[in-house]
């Protein structure tokens, strides 16, 4: 299966973040538990995938040996990244924050000089630090455009104090998700596979969650059943399969900028699907038909994003013919 389709069935699984997280929250629960329950239930599933590929020991000895990366960019790219996330559920609907979240593309790339691209020259393979696609980021008015729309939509509806605390966490999220994740392809180098990544990523940055856990049954007493059940079936949906298909896809593409762009355009169908879920599970109204431009240019906008790099490879490729 290609990395484009893998994204997209990675999407259609994230969504079930934003529904259920905002299907928690309308029922009281705290975004405490909401956050670190679903990666403590991830901890058995991916044990169990992992052990069964007879794949522990490698993931541990690499651990072992890259002990202070693995913490780091595991704390970023999970904890720095789903905790705003679902703290933002308490200001904003899920269908709202998934179309905020389709700003990481932007984030993503003002993040690539942080990296490394292989590339051929006279000289064999070098590696060749990136540069911030601005030609590509172009297009990326347009998403800003129609996250501008769904939020002045939203703000009509609440205060403007609200509206900020929906957006900044998940501006925060939207860069230490890819940082975090593009960080750990290089300490992994190919040498792990995206279970193994997954697993390792949760059980480094499990310790913050024990924490959280900690702190949320001091201040907010225990989860209920229903929210347990909840984050059992995001940890499962969201944590196990769409990262690791997710993950896979970046995988696939690993040291391609301008793919890894197209693969992480495919996040976009989460909008549709955050809606498609909370309307048919929530029983959420629909969007204003302001809110529903909004939510078409930023896919439009991922998509010609998309297409701007995967263009400018074609463009270099025929250069270097």
């Amino acid at each position: 299966m290609g990395p484009i389709m893998l994204g997209v069935l990675a999407a259609f699984f994230f969504a079930f973040t934003f529904v259920l997280n905002q299907s928690m929250e309308l029922s009281g629960g705290s975004w405490i538990w909401s956050a670190s329950l679903r990666y403590i239930f991830m901890v058995p599933f991916l044990l169990a995938i992992v052990a069964a590929r007879k794949n522990l020991k490698s993931l541990i000895q690499h651990m072992k040996q890259n002990l202070f990366p693995w913490f780091l960019w595991s704390f970023i790219g999970f904890v720095l990244f789903y905790a705003p996330l679902t703290y933002a559920a308490a200001y904003s609907p899920g269908w709202l924050i998934a179309g905020t979240w389709q700003i990481t593309i932007i984030s993503g790339a003002f993040l690539s000089p942080l990296f490394y691209e292989i590339k051929q020259t006279n000289d064999g393979l070098v590696a060749v630090r990136g540069k911030i696609p601005f030609k590509g980021l172009g297009m990326s008015v347009v998403i800003i455009l129609g996250i501008m729309l769904m939020q002045i939509e939203h703000a009509r509806q609440i205060p403007l104090q609200m509206v900020l605390l929906g957006v900044i966490p998940v501006l925060i999220a939207s860069f230490a998700y890819p940082l975090g994740n593009r960080k750990m392809m290089e300490v992994i180098n190919g040498s792990l596979d995206a279970y193994q990544r997954v697993l390792g990523m949760t059980l480094a940055s499990l310790p913050f969650w024990l924490v959280l856990a900690v702190f949320g049954y001091v201040t907010e007493g225990a989860p209920s059943m229903s929210q347990s059940l909840q984050s059992l079936l995001v940890a499962i949906a969201s944590g196990v399969i769409a990262t690791v298909l997710f993950f896979r896809a970046t995988d696939l593409v690993r040291g391609n900028m301008a793919q890894l762009a197209a693969v992480e355009a495919t996040q976009s169908m989460e909008v549709l699907f955050a809606l498609a879920g909370e309307y048919l599970i929530l029983s959420m109204p629909l969007p204003s038909p302001l809110s529903w431009a909004g939510s078409g240019l930023v896919m439009l906008g991922m998509a010609l994003h998309s297409y701007s790099t995967l263009s400018r490879k074609e463009e270099k490729l025929k250069i270097s013919a």
